[in-house]
């Protein structure tokens, strides 16, 4: 594995530290620096982290979608690294967003669930309490760059606090500057103003809700250009409501009337619940393009005011796309992939993952090494040159080897708990990923199932029966890491005296 010292990569960001004073946070920008951080007047290395709502896997050209298009994304994949094995921390977004902000598995921090999440009855378990805040305990990602000089901004989804919890905001966990983040998670007033969003002013009549949060961050980039920044934008879409981007809605209705005549069913059964088989809703289709659209918007800014070449890329999503419910109506299909957001299969965990780190990342490659959502923290300080805080990215993994053009990580296993209902249809469960093994546990139906990835990537190929020495290592590390971590578990419901 080749790997590169921080001077090599550091001079590859234009990382030189210039001593200089910064002004005062302008522009309405809430809070100035925070006692002892350092200042400096230089650009670079920024970070630009762009997390899309509910995204799936097979949602992206590039990763082999025939009717959505995203061309700005399949060029940031050409000049960057593009992952096949990223994984969102969890399948669904509170605990996903809570492990990219701490660097830790959302079983060690206690968010297991969507806030405030569900507890249905008659049931055959209960589901744990689980922690309904992020902890302001924690120091965030924001928090670590921002005491060391960077600027920090926040736009669109949060989803990391409860209604009424106030005081844990963006702008509470190290993000000098917060446009749209609160405790909901989905757009109050949808995806066209007036948008009821107590962080997010209303726009002029008919301005779309993805385009004005590219707005603002662009906004920031000029303001801080000469600056090192952490720009956060957090796109509340494609979650729902599934609402049409209008300017695109004419095209991708055109695009769906051609499609051929579906061959089998629509839906197939997953469990108790369905899964929808083909992409084709051609809303979502427009949600996706607007969100590519915005995405080109960013990196055009970046080019434009000459940031590009000092700005680290991540792209990637929370969670699985939501295929797979109760019912029917899903907005989109992950296959090869099985099942979809709230799932442990491959569908609801395993998301698109672009890094382009100039002078780092080699143009148009690709990595099949397994990372998930925990590791950014690690690497974004890795590529800051800042000193790892092991104690608080207790579960994240530098990729950094792996940009460099490595091809294996210091990590055994990679875990998932899940321990709630779901109205995908999903039962309490955890899973386990260890090299090209897998292993599901599902609490309420008591049994586990295995998997091979390299053979079986849309897991249909349950081996438990034929590897029971397999079963028995994967669920043994699977238990221990639960047990370490302290992780929430649910419980068998008391039968009525």
């Amino acid at each position: 594995m080749r790997q590169t010292s921080r001077r090599e990569f550091l001079k590859a960001l234009g990382a030189g530290a210039v001593a200089g004073v910064v002004p005062a946070a302008a522009g309405g920008e809430a809070g100035g620096r925070p006692k002892g951080s350092s200042r400096r007047g230089r650009t670079g290395p920024n970070f630009l982290f762009i997390l899309v709502d509910d995204l799936g896997w097979a949602d992206l050209s590039c990763y082999g979608s025939t009717f959505h298009e995203t061309p700005h994304l399949d060029r940031l994949a050409k000049t960057g690294m593009r992952f096949t094995a990223g994984y969102a921390a969890h399948p669904v977004c509170s605990p996903t967003r809570a492990a990219i902000m701490t660097g830790k598995n959302p079983a060690r921090i206690g968010i297991t669930d969507w806030i405030p999440g569900q507890n249905p009855k008659n049931r055959r378990l209960i589901a744990p309490a689980d922690k309904h805040r992020l902890a302001l305990e924690e120091v965030t990602i924001a928090e670590a760059l921002r005491q060391r000089g960077h600027r920090t901004f926040f736009a669109g989804k949060w989803h990391l606090c409860a209604a009424g919890d106030k005081a844990f905001f963006p702008e509470d966990q190290g993000f000098e500057v917060n446009k749209g983040g609160h405790h909901r998670g989905s757009p109050p007033g949808g995806y066209y103003t007036p948008y009821k969003n107590p962080k997010l002013s209303d726009g002029p009549k008919g301005e779309y809700l993805t385009d004005r949060l590219t707005d603002e961050t662009v906004r920031f980039l000029e303001r801080h250009k000469d600056e090192p920044f952490l720009a956060y934008v957090s796109f509340y879409t494609v979650h729902t409501p599934i609402q049409a981007c209008k300017r695109h809605a004419a095209k991708f209705d055109a695009k769906r009337a051609k499609l051929p005549p579906l061959k089998g069913p629509a839906q197939r059964r997953e469990h108790d619940g369905w899964t929808k088989m083909r992409q084709d809703n051609a809303a979502y289709a427009t949600m996706v393009h607007a969100m590519d659209e915005n995405v080109g918007r960013l990196l055009a800014a970046l080019d434009r005011l000459g940031l590009a070449d000092h700005t680290v890329v991540i792209f990637t999503s929370d969670n699985g796309g939501r295929s797979t419910l109760h019912r029917s109506g899903n907005p989109t299909c992950n296959l090869p992939l099985r099942a979809g957001k709230g799932w442990c299969y491959e569908g609801g965990i395993r998301v698109p993952l672009i890094i382009r780190a100039p002078g780092v990342t080699k143009a148009g490659a690709t990595c099949p090494v397994a990372v998930n959502s925990a590791d950014f923290y690690p690497t974004v300080l890795e590529l800051a040159g800042l000193p790892l805080s092991p104690a608080q990215h207790a579960d994240g993994v530098s990729v950094l080897p792996l940009l460099t053009g490595g091809t294996g990580l210091d990590r055994e296993f990679i875990v998932w708990h899940y321990p709630h209902y779901h109205g995908s249809a999903w039962t309490p469960g955890s899973a386990i990923r260890a090299g090209d093994w897998k292993l599901i546990k599902f609490y309420d139906k008591q049994k586990v199932e295995l998997y091979n990835l390299r053979d079986d990537i849309g897991e249909r190929n349950e081996l438990s029966r034929k590897h029971p020495e397999k079963v028995k290592q994967l669920l043994g590390r699977l238990e221990q890491y639960l047990a370490d971590v302290n992780a929430p578990m649910p419980k068998a419901r008391q039968a009525p005296a």
